[in-house]
């Protein structure tokens, strides 16, 4: 090989390791400026799918609030709340009255009911002649957590039944709701007879 070829050899090769270095800054930018437009764009169906979900549900009557006076707490405890669903079906999820919003929650049982309490979201109580029944479970709408990992409230309200899902700080806990609970549920079905009954 001469020197001249030799040369131009790695000129070329000089001049390819330059061309390496240039960026196309246009296509990088059109690429940044799509991903963030499609984006955007998931963002704002999934916002508006909620929006329609919330419309469809508008038929549910306004949330309970506790009352003045519900009596010393049987039991309570701190958590997070999940969300709820309708009874029995634990992907279709209710989202009128911000039942929706995942949060943080106080929950406290009285001989009055259960009183749920969320910072940030809608707080709302659910009598005690409203509660249907309570269990573990583990998953609701999105969360799925390991066996039992979840308490579940079933409860009235107009003329749905839902399942609302609970997390213990302390699932530990779980199971001493579970059965405070179903013995005020049987108690009240008890009553309910009762009075029934002498009414007749």
């Amino acid at each position: 090989m001469t020197p001249a070829t030799l040369l131009a050899a790695g000129t070329g090769l000089a001049a390819e390791q330059k061309s390496a270095d240039v960026t196309d800054w246009a296509a990088r930018i059109g690429w940044v400026v799509g991903l963030a437009l499609f984006i955007a764009l998931v963002y704002w169906l999934m916002r508006e799918g909620w929006k329609w979900r919330g419309t469809l549900q508008g038929d549910l009557p306004e949330l309970p609030d506790a009352p003045d006076d519900p009596g010393p707490a049987r039991l309570s405890m701190t958590g997070r709340y999940h969300g709820s669903t309708t009874a029995g079906q634990w992907l279709d999820r209710i989202v009128a009255h911000g039942l929706g919003t995942r949060s943080r929650v106080e929950l406290t049982l009285t001989d009055a009911g259960l009183d749920v309490v969320r910072p940030g979201a809608t707080d709302f109580f659910v009598p005690v002649e409203q509660l249907r029944e309570a269990r573990l479970d583990k998953g609701i709408a999105g969360k799925v957590l390991t066996e039992g990992g979840l308490l579940v409230v079933t409860w009235a309200h107009g003329e749905r039944l839902i399942d609302s899902g609970f997390r213990s700080d302390h699932a530990a806990e779980h199971n001493e709701w579970v059965d405070a609970i179903n013995s005020m549920i049987d108690n009240s079905m008890i009553d309910n007879n009762s009075t029934e009954g002498a009414e007749r």
